[in-house]
Formats: structure tokens, C-alpha cells, sequence
């Protein structure tokens, strides 16, 4: 057997003993889900222990809080979904291809990427936070407590942005469970170090808002140092090397033809939100109330869906490379199902039974009956937008993206034009919620429309 002939045989041995593209399907992603879903519920509890917190520090930190929380939300999202997507996209295509030199080259890319990215985030909201926080309605206090936070917190934007990119290519081998064993120690780590700099322990004394921004400082960074450790140490089937690597247009480009399209998506969401979040205000301090009880639910539910639709990037990555286009469209199909039937069935119950999840935060008549209307129309679409959000995941795997963000435009669009609408005829409150239910199920229906007409 010749030298030649032995290289070309060893890539095709590798592939046909990659559980990733032999496995089950479906017991494959729920092996991979399981890891993700744990992480991601403890990452939402922290942020609503935070939201306790900063409660504990009185009402302009908390209304300073509530001013930050999109920004770092966006950032999260930008991180470890959209751009995080792209790397893992773009390395799980590699590897499915045989090319584990390209694999290992990408990840350098991609570590240069997401420290730029978080050198903008933090000059962006070092130089401009107070300009944006006054723009979404702080004054006085509010917008002191609010930078408070955020400038500690945008300070560390770089450990945050290299955590969840080391964690994107880590993922895009295959592995979940570094990256998740990782991401609970981040967010276990931060509910305790809020709390102690945020509201005083001991010794230590209170920091206020910049206490609570403190702790998650620490704990991203801390990620980020052990992953980076990781993956130089090769533990992990990508091997980051810095030294000797030549950074190339061409590489960039293969990241971010997934993951800088996929940026717009998180946009979208985070407008979306404040549109309706304004629209929603109109009616009254309980109707926003019971706005938000039945978003709090959401924001539950929504790392569910992440965390099976990041399992599938791998999965859908890995057989595009090693074009087994049939088992790769398999894969997103059985996770946006997936997805679709764990989150459907809560949207059903608490469209039937809203109480149950509204009366844990309050007794308030006008508050409940509110909530009770929210989930009455966007309760039984919950499906749809889990089998959505999972498609575009399994999307950014196949590289082919653009369906899924014009999916997330469709429904800006719906909301931002249906809400103009609805606010200039005075429509009652159901109507708004009404409109939420019908965006999110356009969403969820076009992105699968846009999947099953894609050309993988």
C-alpha cells in the first residue's frame, strides 16, 4: 500500500466509526440535548437570581437592570448562538469532510473573531452606554444604576465573547459536555459571586449593581481560561494552535457566511422585544406585568430549543461534509420535532391553565387576567416557535441561513407594522397579544418552509 493511498484511506476509516454521522439519530441528539438543556436552564436562573438582586438593591436598580438586560441578552445571543453557530458550523464541516487541519485552523479564526467582537462590545458600551440606556427611557438614578452594571459588565466582554466561541468549537467536535460542564460552573460560580459582591457576605462589602456585574465578570473569564486550556492542551478533538497559523480571508469568510448573517437574527429578537414591550405598556401597569409573567415563561422554555438545535449543528455539519445531505436534513427534522413537542405541550397547558404558572408571582386580579390573555393567544403557537428556532441551528450546520433570518424579519415586520396598526385604531389588549401569537407562528412555519425548499 502506497503513502497516498494510506492518507486517503485513513480520513474515510475516521468517518465511518464518527458516531455523529453513524449513530441513531434520535438517541444521538438526546445524548447531546441533555448536557445543553441543563446548562442553559442554569444560565436563565441566573439571570433571574440577578433580577433578585438587584431587587434587594431597590427599585431604580432594578429598573436600571431591566435597561441593561437587552444589551447583554443581545450579546449572549450574538455569542454563543449566531456567531457561535458559525464556528461550530463551519468546524463540524471540516471534520465531517476528514480535514482536521482545516478544523484546527478555523478554531484559530475564530478565537481572533470572537476577541474582536468583544473589544467592540465593550468600547461600543464604555462610550455609548449612557446614550443608549437614555434612549430606552432611563433617567436620573435608573441610568446611574444602569451603568453601574454595564460598565463592569461590557468591561468583561471579552471573556464572555472567548467563553462561548471556545465553547462553539468545542461543540462543532461533537463534544457537549465540556462545554456545558463548563457553562453550569460559569453560572453556578456567578450566583454565588453576585450575591456576595453585589449585596455584601462577611467581610466583603456591598457593591451595588457593580458587585452583581462583578460576578459574572469572574465567572465568564474563568470559562473562558479553562477552555482556552482545553483546547490547547489537545483534550479535546480540535486542537487550538495560535503559534505558525496564517490568518486568511478565505477562513474568515467560511465562519462568517453562517455566523455574521446569523448576527441579524438576535437583532431582530431584541427589537421585537422592545416593540412589543412598548406597545404592551400602553394598557397599564398590570398589563405589562402580565406581559412579562408569561415572557418569564419563555425565556424557560427557549433554552430547551437552543439546546437541542445546537446538538443538531454538529450533526447537520458533519454529514453536509461528509455529503450525506439525506441523514443531515434526517437530523433537523427530527430536532425541530423534537424541540416542537417538549415546548407545544407547555404552551397548551398554560393556555388552558395559565394560573398555575402566573399565581407563582402574583395574586393581583388584573395581573392574572392579563397574563390569562396573553397565554390564551401565544400559548398554543409555542410548538411553532420551537420547531423554528431548532431549524435555524440545524440551518447555520448546513451553512444555508438566509431562510430562517428572513423568517425573523417576516415576524419583526408583523410585529412592528401590525403594532402601528393596533396602536392607532386603539385596539384592546387581546389584540396585541393576538399579534405576538400570529408572528411567532409565521416564524416558525416560514423558517420550516424555507428549510424544506433549501438546497442543502
Amino acid at each position: 500500500m502506497t503513502p497516498d493511498t494510506s492518507a486517503s484511506i485513513a480520513p474515510a476509516l475516521a468517518l465511518k466509526t464518527n458516531p455523529l454521522l453513524t449513530a441513531p439519530i434520535l438517541r444521538t441528539l438526546a445524548r447531546l440535548s441533555v448536557p445543553n438543556v441543563i446548562a442553559m436552564l442554569a444560565t436563565a436562573l441566573v439571570a433571574i437570581a440577578e433580577t433578585a438582586y438587584a431587587g434587594r438593591l431597590g427599585t431604580s436598580a432594578l429598573a436600571g437592570l431591566a435597561l441593561v438586560f437587552p444589551m447583554v441578552m443581545l450579546q449572549q445571543m450574538m455569542s454563543a448562538g449566531a456567531m457561535g453557530g458559525g464556528v461550530s458550523s463551519s468546524i463540524s464541516r471540516a471534520l465531517g469532510a476528514g480535514d482536521e487541519t482545516r478544523a484546527a485552523t478555523l478554531a484559530a479564526h475564530a478565537l481572533f473573531i470572537g476577541g474582536i467582537a468583544g473589544l467592540t462590545f465593550c468600547v461600543l458600551f464604555l462610550i455609548l452606554g449612557e446614550q443608549i440606556y437614555f434612549l430606552l427611557g432611563g433617567r436620573g438614578d435608573v441610568v446611574t444604576q444602569a451603568l453601574a452594571y454595564s460598565d463592569v459588565v461590557f468591561i468583561g466582554a471579552i471573556g464572555i465573547w472567548l467563553t462561548n466561541t471556545l465553547a462553539s468549537i468545542i461543540r462543532g467536535g461533537g463534544d457537549m459536555k465540556i462545554p456545558s460542564i463548563t457553562l453550569l460552573l460559569v453560572a453556578s460560580s456567578q450566583f454565588i459571586l453576585a450575591g456576595i459582591f453585589g449585596l455584601g457576605f462577611g467581610p466583603i462589602p456591598s457593591l451595588g449593581m457593580s458587585g452583581i456585574a462583578l460576578g459574572l465578570v469572574i465567572a465568564y473569564s474563568s470559562g473562558a481560561l479553562f477552555l482556552f486550556w482545553h483546547l490547547v492542551s489537545g483534550r479535546a478533538r480540535v486542537t487550538l494552535t495560535i503559534r505558525g497559523v496564517r490568518l486568511t480571508s478565505e477562513m474568515f469568510r467560511d465562519i462568517l457566511k453562517v455566523g455574521a448573517i446569523s448576527c441579524i437574527s438576535p437583532l431582530q429578537t431584541v427589537l421585537t422585544v422592545l416593540i412589543l414591550t412598548r406597545l404592551v405598556s400602553e394598557f397599564g401597569v398590570e398589563a405589562l406585568a402580565g406581559y412579562g409573567i408569561g415572557a418569564r415563561l419563555e425565556f424557560l422554555l427557549v433554552p430547551i430549543a437552543f439546546a437541542v438545535g445546537v446538538a443538531c449543528v454538529p450533526m447537520v455539519g458533519m454529514a453536509i461534509g461528509a455529503r450525506n445531505v439525506a441523514r443531515a436534513r434526517h437530523v433537523a427534522w427530527s430536532g425541530g420535532l423534537a424541540a416542537a413537542l417538549i415546548v407545544g405541550p407547555v404552551g397548551v397547558f398554560v393556555a388552558l391553565f395559565p394560573d398555575y404558572w402566573t399565581g407563582l408571582f402574583t395574586d393581583v386580579p388584573q395581573v392574572l387576567e392579563s397574563a390569562r390573555l396573553y397565554f390564551a393567544w401565544v400559548g398554543p403557537f409555542y410548538a411553532l416557535f420551537g420547531l423554528g428556532l431548532c431549524l435555524y441551528f440545524s440551518s447555520q450546520g448546513a451553512g444555508k441561513v438566509l431562510g430562517p433570518v428572513l423568517a425573523g424579519t417576516l415576524r419583526l415586520l408583523i410585529v412592528g407594522f401590525g403594532g402601528w396598526i393596533l396602536a392607532a385604531a386603539n385596539a384592546p389588549e387581546w389584540t396585541v397579544f393576538a399579534l405576538i401569537g400570529i408572528a411567532m407562528a409565521v416564524y416558525g412555519a416560514i423558517t420550516a418552509l424555507s428549510v424544506y425548499v433549501a438546497r442543502w
